[in-house]
């Protein structure tokens, strides 16, 4: 007897989970789809089907991905009244957001008591990363789960690594990366804007950078396609950002390991969550950076008001070293 094909569901169709869903469909799975707001479901009309609420999707799919941001969403979708745990045929749940580790062991516990089976799987690489299909998946779970899901992930991954078996490890990791790159930006941005205001060329130091050991994704892509040319859309808002660094400093805490540099970063995040508004892009960071220093980081033709600026900066810089001297 040839065994039934499986059903896919996705849960979260915002600026991630869209692509990534879109990525199901285009690979010809049968995928169902759910979405709090009935119009981002819509746009699946047509191509797949799409659930009046999660209950009704554990009903029909065999596997069910969630890409969601707050616990409270997850726990509302997952175990809620009209959650997928009530569901009679779900088998699998995938989770896909940054959540504390305390939050998937929580839901695992709760959804293995009804046979059904946790995989945390957190991404990394963006909206773009999900469109193309490039995506780098950290995984941690049952392997058997892993293993059966795996083909499903490929759809919009093209790097997946399992961890481990212990549910909440692919967090871990996801906090970790999310530290360095947050830490990367922020310093970045500031190391820059010393340049800039000494005199450098925004481009060319990038060109330096990006050709030596300095070299990031915030050098690579980040600063040069949003804060240079002053469009600042990256992608992801800055309380998020802020909220999964401080994610990240509570399990620091619980693993008694010392984490100075991670404050400052996370303070930097805070700050400009502060001044430039929680939903503000994450690259909208070096905003407040920026007014502290006097000077704008933007492309060359951007920045031609700052020329004569840059020219007094360094006389007042040769000035100083000529009272340094003579204190000497």
């Amino acid at each position: 007897m040839t065994q039934s094909r499986s059903v896919v569901g996705f849960i979260g169709l915002g600026a991630i989970g869209y692509p990534m869903a879109e990525r199901l469909v285009q690979g010809g799975e049968d995928v169902i789809v759910y979405n709090r707001t009935p119009a981002k479901a819509a746009r699946f009309c047509g191509r797949a089907k799409i659930a009046a609420s999660p209950a009704e999707m554990g009903d029909q799919a065999d596997v069910i991905f969630a890409c969601l941001t707050t616990a409270h969403s997850y726990r509302d979708v997952v175990l809620g009244p009209f959650g997928i745990m009530s569901g009679s045929r779900v088998k699998t749940y995938v989770h896909l957001g940054t959540n504390e580790v305390t939050l998937l062991e929580e839901l695992a516990a709760s959804l293995e008591a009804r046979g059904i089976a946790t995989l945390d799987a957190p991404m990394t690489g963006g909206t773009d990363g999900a469109a193309n299909g490039t995506l780098t998946v950290m995984a941690a779970g049952p392997r058997e789960a892993f293993d059966r899901i795996r083909p499903l992930i490929e759809h919009y991954a093209n790097t997946i690594v399992f961890l481990s078996e212990r549910v909440g490890m692919a967090q871990v990791m996801k906090l970790v990366n999310n530290v360095i790159s947050a830490g990367n930006l922020a310093v970045a941005c500031e190391a820059m804007l010393l340049g800039r205001k000494s005199g450098l060329d925004p481009a060319v130091m990038l060109e330096i950078i990006n050709n030596g050991s300095g070299q990031s994704n915030a050098t690579l892509t980040r600063i040069p396609a949003q804060i240079l040319t002053r469009k600042f859309g990256q992608g992801a808002g800055l309380r998020l950002a802020t909220t999964i660094l401080e994610m990240a400093r509570a399990e620091a805490k619980l693993c008694d390991v010392p984490m100075p540099l991670a404050e400052a970063i996370i303070a930097s995040f805070q700050k400009a969550a502060t001044h430039e508004g929680d939903t503000a892009d994450v690259t909208s960071i070096i905003r407040p950076m920026e007014r502290a220093a006097g000077v704008t980081l933007g492309s060359a033709a951007n920045n031609e008001s700052h020329n004569a600026g840059a020219s007094a900066m360094a006389e007042t810089r040769l000035l100083s070293l000529s009272r340094l001297a003579q204190e000497r």
